[in-house]
């Protein structure tokens, strides 16, 4: 409190001492210059007045700091942001001590050295990029020693390891006086500069101002205790930070868990319904049906060839790169947005799963992906020996059906009836053979071949015979030429397959296997060994080949497309080309025996070549289409 005006205008009355005044004047909380006024005191009891009223005026001020400290230490208590904590020590210390800047370097454990890490009431980008390696300036030797340090003016204190570069910042932002204080976990530094024991250096606390300034013990005092509880709530915040991170680090692995809890449901309802598909004796389909509601996506299944075995016919094709490399490794490959699976029986190829719609796919799935392509495998080859055996039975229908039909017809009728082959029904015949000594491989591939087709097959002769089901309309040449190929592929071998029109009972079957043999034997005359095809397929030498020598089929495929068009406009293209051929090619002999214009001839041969094709007057054709003009004269006479 002041003195009011009145106190000082009347004098004291005469009992009163100049003690007494003294002291009324300091209980009033008067100031040091009050009290030097006052009359009549000796010069002892001025100088204890004024050093009671220096005591009490530190008093106020240290219960005015004390509850400031309360008060941060409140505030970073409550804080539990790590950051907020931080810019929160600094704006309090600046605060508490007045200072025109404080700052804050916390030490880079990778780097081994300290940054700056917040600041208040700094101006310069350099300052506060600043990095100090340990021992250097006023802020390394605080964090080397673990004990505070304080410079009325840092640029000519020689105690601290002046660099560059720190010189260079602490310029910049034009800092003179500057005290620090180190950040302690495990023990407090003294009060103005005690030991700090076995505690842990976290961070170095500044004040600094622009000017000289004696940071004075109490200043010291107050920035550490500061610091005390600035640590605290530093390690508080970061193992906060730590506990969030941790929790969100077990709610990560307990999502993975309830992630591979789920896989290993869905892979033990897999095994389950699968190994139930097994037992059963269950189809590729009801695989690719369980795998596709297991994995959901769609599923398709493959044969070696590419061929779609089950799925739906816009599903994924098999990609034979793709389905390679999974057979050299034995695992379920990606391959464009798709995964494809091999199924193998040791290193043959059964053929290949194809997964859609799953980009992704988690090794838990991927290993139920693969372990339905071995139970697609297994069914595959359960299907193939059953076939095989059915095959054995049926092989001995088609060799007793070849060797001796005229014996019991109805018999090996009803016989084909009970094995599921219907012998009244139209059938294509093929013959296939290879080198003698490679004969034993080509039984198997035919039954990979006819499986899932409904056919049969038998060695007869040295050769393989193949009975398959068709219709009259099928064109048993590329029949045979698929065959062939297919076979070759199996086998690794050069198949040749001869082929007859489909035939209906078992006398047409025998005069097929007959017309079929000399096919073969003409394939190999005319040098196409590893081909097939069929007696049409070989022009004029199928006509002579062929059984019952079909010479009107020959006749028309030859010139069918100019006798039709003869028919309908009234021309004369047919004659005209017998006309030429009889001429040796002369355009003007034919034109003669024609009775035409020349340009008349070369307009009727423009128009048999836009019919019948550019190389109609090629040798080969020439003479096929030769051949069919005298058989068509020879017809007509």
């Amino acid at each position: 409190m002041t003195r009011t005006m009145e106190d000082l205008s009347h004098p004291p009355d005469d009992s009163d001492t100049a003690a007494r005044r003294l002291l009324r004047l300091l209980a009033d909380g008067a100031s040091a210059e009050e009290l030097a006024a006052v009359p009549g005191a000796d010069q002892e009891s001025g100088r204890l007045a004024l050093r009671v009223q220096r005591t009490l005026s530190q008093h106020r001020r240290r219960e005015n700091q004390l509850s400031a400290l309360f008060d941060t230490a409140g505030d970073l208590a409550a804080s539990r942001d790590l950051d907020a904590v931080l810019q929160a020590i600094v704006r309090r210390a600046r605060m508490l001590l007045g200072t025109d800047t404080a700052y804050l370097t916390l030490p880079d454990e990778a780097a081994g050295d300290t940054y700056m890490r917040v600041t208040d009431g700094s101006v310069s980008a350099l300052f506060q990029g600043l990095r100090l390696e340990l021992g250097e300036g006023l802020g390394g030797l605080v964090a080397q020693t673990a004990r505070p340090y304080a410079t009325p003016d840092y640029r000519t204190d020689a105690r601290f390891h002046h660099t560059r570069t720190i010189d260079a910042g602490v310029v910049d932002e034009g800092l003179v006086g500057i005290l620090g204080v180190p950040l302690l976990l495990g023990s407090h530094a003294g009060s103005g500069g005690g030991s700090a024991g076995d505690g842990k250096v976290i961070g170095v606390l500044f004040a600094a101002d622009r000017s000289p300034r004696p940071f004075t013990p109490d200043e010291v005092a107050l920035l550490c205790s500061l610091a005390a509880h600035a640590a605290i709530a530093i390690d508080t915040a970061r193992a906060l930070e730590d506990t969030r991170a941790a929790l969100a680090d077990l709610a990560e692995a307990n999502a993975v868990i309830r992630e591979h809890a789920a896989a290993m449901q869905r892979a033990e309802e897999a095994h389950d319904r699968l190994t139930d598909l097994v037992l059963r004796g269950g189809e590729i389909s009801a695989v690719a049906e369980a795998v596709s509601q297991l994995l959901g996506g769609g599923i398709t299944v493959h044969d070696p060839q590419g061929q779609l075995l089950t799925g739906p016919p816009a599903g994924g094709e098999p990609y034979p790169d793709a389905v390679a490399e999974s057979r050299v490794h034995g695992r379920a490959i990606e391959h464009r947005g798709r995964w494809i699976c091999a199924v193998l029986a040791g290193q043959e190829l059964l053929g290949s799963l194809v997964l859609t719609d799953r980009p992704l796919l988690e090794d838990a799935d991927r290993r139920l992906f693969e372990r339905a392509s071995v139970v697609t495998a297994l069914l595959l080859l359960l299907r193939r020996s059953v076939a095989e055996t059915e095959n054995r039975v049926r092989g001995e229908l088609l060799t007793d059906l070849l060797n001796s039909p005229e014996r019991d017809p109805d018999g090996l009728v009803e016989r084909g009836r009970r094995l599921g082959v219907d012998l009244r029904r139209p059938h294509l015949l093929l013959v296939a053979q290879v080198p003698d000594q490679a004969r034993s491989k080509l039984a198997g591939a035919a039954a990979q071949v006819l499986f899932g087709r409904g056919g049969i097959s038998a060695e007869h002769g040295g050769a393989l015979v193949l009975l398959l089901p068709g219709e009259p309309c099928l064109a048993p040449g590329a029949v045979a030429r698929s065959v062939a190929a297919q076979l070759g592929q199996l086998t690794g071998l050069t198949v040749t397959v001869g082929a007859a029109a489909p035939a209906t009972g078992p006398a047409a079957l025998v005069a097929a296997h007959e017309e079929a043999l000399r096919c073969l034997r003409g394939l190999h005359v005319l040098g196409r060994t590893g081909d097939g095809a069929s007696s049409a397929d070989l022009g004029f030498l199928g006509v002579l080949l062929g059984d019952g020598h079909d010479v009107s089929g020959f006749v028309g495929q030859a010139l069918g497309p100019l006798l039709d068009y003869d028919a309908r406009r009234g021309t004369e293209l047919v004659r005209t080309l017998q006309a030429y051929f009889a001429c040796g090619g002369s355009l003007t002999r034919a034109k003669d025996e024609l009775h035409v214009h020349v340009n008349t001839v070369v307009q009727r041969l423009d128009r048999v070549e836009a019919l019948l094709g550019t190389d109609w007057n090629t040798p080969e054709r020439a003479l096929e289409l030769q051949l069919a003009l005298r058989l068509h004269r020879l017809a007509d006479a």
